[in-house]
């Protein structure tokens, strides 16, 4: 009664019956009879029908294709757990799944590896079919995004002879490349690596990674094959070691007696289980073909029917999650996900595992590892039985040299010199060729290059600048080694490397002796801002002193004009620290306390600089400014091979005024003569000439005047040219170094030899900007002194502003307050020791109307002192003279 409720679900595999073929085939049997032996109450059951496409790999290939074609219009899932090439996913056909790796997805871990040794060039060698190229664009790109080039592929026919094989060998040889990443099916990869050890290419120079395509044939391998292969790095898919794995290795070898069992056969059997579980899953019944509407002259393939449960059995195998053997089994848009892979290395008869690379770790020593390093895989042993890496390359016995062109100059030839030999060979030499030289040997690879120059017949420069990078762009030159300034429109056409010399324009002019020496020289330090407000400074604190002390200092009082120059002579004197004024109130004293350390530093800093002024070497530009020179129409020079003449021309410079230059001895010479006698008042050239000029000439010029931003000389190379990121690199390590300064030295001469054009400048002189600070501090400290005085002063003088006289007036108060001010303050302490009696006529009550001043007490007793600082002598109140008596009371002061 069960036989009869069985579906059968018809399943055809197509196989190469060999060895492998015979693997994967017992694999999924092994697989169906596992699965429905747990299974049993399953309604469904597949039924397997075996075609062998007698390993014919075109055919094979183009099968394929045809399935997956054929597949799509009858709506019948087509499955492979072999067919890696990334050319598949093209197809993009719902009913195509891949129950194995793509090729593409070992890439990464390839990459990691040869950006972990510092490799800059890998040679990839492939099989010329589907199955080896269609991995070459995926490991191109990943390649490029860690800065590796790959200079040459090497492709070798599926069917090569051992002579066709040995030939491409030899060709790898003559190129300096050493690093070498094969992608091949076992049998042809293990002939190339045969030939290889014959060859001597399995030595310590060289480096070979395989992709998993031989990695996962390792333990099947000829150990003689293996044998030759060590120091080989392999990659391949992680498999998880579980106790249903040795089970069915172990079952396997029972069944076939054999060790050829690899994670295609793993593949194979989870994909059996797969398909068992989809066909369940899916619910099949009615297993049969819907026949299409076609007239009876089609084709058959015309006439080919659809299934009506293919959908149903696609859905069901998309959405299957299980643990199979070979890992996790889940596919996502028909791709089988990819685990993490193991980097084994080739040691003695087997492989070694070194460590793992996963997509979000990169490469590891252990999967539970997350840090990133190069000390991340295990101990490697390298062709040739090394134990440190190789450099990946290696001087060409037959490689192409770069053509750099290097220009034939007149003029500046310590950047670049072109000498004819007697044999019309050519010597180059100067500044740029050594740092190019020097560049060029740090490069982790060996480049071989010459020199060409860019001349005419007659051995003359063939054009300017832009001109001699123009050669790059037409394929002339593979570089340019040369003073060439990095520039936006050079840039369009060619690609520089960073600069290894300072940017910049600059001017360059005579220096002359000071001619400033006069009587007034002593004002030059300050700047008449700075003058000016020291000047109005020291009346602020003259005034605010004399406010602070006129009521109870005897030194700040007397007739108006006494006052008025006490006022100033105390203020100046304050300059050389030289009053005589005693200071009694402590508002005065913290205000003097500021005002003594601004005095000083003023005094010292105007000292320091005068006294530069008068003993440093008086030597100045003749030319400070540009617009100066455009103004008065001064002639001015530039460099006739350089863009500088269009720069100037942008300045406004007028073209007439204009006087080219070839050589610094121009340069000099027209500089010497001057704008008026055939010569220019200053020329302008990039930095490193300048200072190549004031190098030779030291103190007779100075570079003076704005910068204008250039990006400094670079090394010319085509657009896109894998060199330059790796040259930039390399121009960074020289220039940071001590060979840098060996080559100026060499070039430019010892610079430590000239004075510093800076330091024959004459000192700046002091602006009011480097003491506005102190000003500030002054004005604030004595307006808050002030404040404090006046609310004190008007707090003891209330009762005259609360004065309810109807008489009085605000004006009239005012007044009381001055007379007030400019009287002693009786109440000091410095007025104390002597105190009058109570009735004495000569102290007025302040309160008492002006028109009716009558001697009174006013708070307390004191003596009355005259106004005359002649007359300043105590006085007995109850001894008056004859002028007491007789003097008016409104007129005491």
């Amino acid at each position: 009664m069960a036989t009869a409720q069985i579906i059968p679900v018809r399943v055809g595999v197509v196989l190469d019956m060999d060895d492998y073929g015979k693997m994967a085939f017992n694999c999924i049997s092994m697989a169906l009879t596992d699965f429905y032996a747990t299974h049993d109450h399953y309604r469904t059951r597949l039924a397997l029908t075996n075609r062998d496409s007698k390993y014919d790999v075109v055919g094979a290939a183009a099968a394929a294709n045809f399935l997956i074609s054929l597949g799509h219009k009858a709506q019948v899932p087509i499955i492979t757990f072999s067919a890696t090439s990334p050319s598949l996913s093209s197809l993009r056909s719902p009913y195509f799944v891949r129950a194995t790796l793509n090729d593409s997805s070992q890439v990464g871990s390839i990459a990691a590896i040869v950006h972990a040794f510092g490799w800059r060039e890998v040679v990839p060698i492939y099989e010329d079919n589907e199955f080896g190229e269609g991995i070459i664009p995926f490991l191109t790109d990943t390649l490029e995004n860690v800065n590796v080039r790959l200079p040459y592929r090497s492709v070798v026919p599926p069917l090569a002879t051992d002579d066709q094989i040995v030939a491409e060998l030899y060709k790898l040889m003559t190129m300096q490349t050493r690093v070498f990443v094969v992608h091949m099916l076992t049998h042809l990869g293990a002939r190339l690596f045969a030939k290889a050890k014959q060859l001597g290419m399995m030595s310590k120079d060289y480096a070979w990674i395989v992709t998993d395509s031989v990695t996962n044939e390792l333990n099947s391998m000829d150990p003689t094959v293996v044998e030759s292969m060590l120091g080989v790095i392999g990659v391949k898919p992680y498999v998880t070691k579980t106790k249903e794995l040795d089970d069915f290795t172990v079952r396997y070898k029972r069944r076939v007696r054999q060790n050829n069992l690899n994670v295609y056969g793993l593949w194979a059997y989870d994909t059996a289980i797969a398909l068992a579980m989809s066909a369940e899953k899916a619910g099949l019944d009615n297993l049969t073909y819907q026949e299409s509407n076609t007239s009876t002259n089609s084709t058959d393939l015309e006439a080919f029917g659809v299934s009506l449960n293919g959908p149903k059995l696609i859905r069901a195998l998309s959405s299957i999650e299980f643990t199979g053997l070979a890992g996790d089994f889940q596919l996502v848009d028909g791709q089988l996900q990819a685990p993490p892979y193991e980097i084994v290395n080739v040691v003695g008869p087997g492989a070694r595992v070194i460590g793992y690379w996963t997509k979000e770790n990169g490469i590891v020593k252990e999967l539970n590892f997350t840090s990133v390093s190069d000390d991340n895989l295990g101990s490697i042993i390298w062709p040739g039985d090394k134990s440190s890496p190789p450099k990946g390359w290696v001087v060409p016995t037959n490689g192409k040299k770069l053509r750099v062109g290097v220009p034939a100059k007149v003029g500046f030839t310590e950047f670049v010199r072109v000498t004819w030999n007697s044999d019309n060979t050519t010597k180059v030499e100067g500044y740029c060729i050594d740092v190019f030289d020097a560049v060029m040997a740090a490069l982790p690879y060996g480049v071989q290059y010459e020199y060409v120059p860019f001349a005419t017949p007659d051995r003359k420069m063939a054009g300017n600048y832009n001109d001699l990078a123009y050669q790059v762009y037409l394929g002339k030159y593979d570089a340019v080694a040369a003073d060439v300034t990095i520039l936006g429109n050079r840039s369009k056409y060619v690609d520089f490397t960073l600069p290894y010399t300072e940017s910049g324009i600059s001017m360059v002019v005579l220096i002359e002796e000071d001619k400033s020496e006069n009587a007034w020289v002593f004002l030059k330090p300050l700047t008449w801002q700075l003058w000016l407000t020291s000047f109005c400074s020291f009346l602020f604190v003259g005034f605010l002193i004399w406010i602070l002390e006129h009521r109870i200092n005897e030194d700040f009082r007397g007739p108006f004009w006494y006052q008025f120059g006490t006022i100033f002579w105390f203020a100046f004197s304050t300059m050389v620290f030289a009053h005589k004024e005693r200071v009694i109130s402590n508002l005065a004293r913290f205000v003097l306390i500021i005002w003594f350390l601004v005095v000083l530093i003023l005094t010292q800093s105007y000292t320091a600089s005068l006294t530069s002024m008068l003993t440093v070497q008086k030597l100045q530009p003749t030319v400070t400014d540009v617009n100066v020179l455009i103004q008065n129409k001064e002639y001015v020079g530039y460099s006739k091979t350089s863009f500088v003449f269009g720069v100037l021309k942008k300045m406004n410079f007028d073209e007439s005024r204009l006087r080219p230059f070839t050589s610094l001895e121009q340069m000099d010479e027209l500089l010497s003569r001057g704008s008026g006698n055939g010569g220019v008042a200053a020329a302008f050239h990039e930095i490193p000439y300048i200072k190549l000029l004031l190098g030779k000439y030291c103190s007779k010029y100075m570079m003076v005047g704005p910068t204008y931003k250039t990006d400094g000389f670079g090394f010319v190379f085509p657009i896109g040219s894998p060199l330059v990121p790796d040259v930039s690199r390399a121009i960074l390590n020289v220039t940071e170094g001590q060979k840098m300064v060996e080559i100026e030295r060499k070039w430019f001469g010892d610079k430590t030899k000239c004075l510093d054009s800076n330091a024959l400048l004459l000192p700046k002189n002091l602006g009011l900007a480097s003491f506005w600070g102190l000003f500030m501090i002054v004005g604030i400290v004595g307006i808050a002194a002030l404040i404090i005085y006046a609310a004190k002063f008007l707090s003891e003088n209330s009762t005259v502003l609360n004065h309810s006289d109807p008489e009085s007036t605000t004006w009239s108060k005012i007044i009381r307050l001055i007379k007030n001010f400019d009287n002693k303050d009786l109440k000091s302490h410095t007025f104390k020791k002597h105190k009058p009696s109570e009735k004495d006529d000569n102290y007025y009550d302040v309160d008492d109307d002006p028109s009716n001043f009558s001697p009174t007490t006013y708070g307390h007793s004191s003596p009355v002192f005259s106004s005359s600082p002649e007359q300043n002598t105590e006085i007995d109140p109850n001894e008056k003279t004859s002028e007491q008596t007789a003097m008016p009371a409104n007129e005491i002061h």
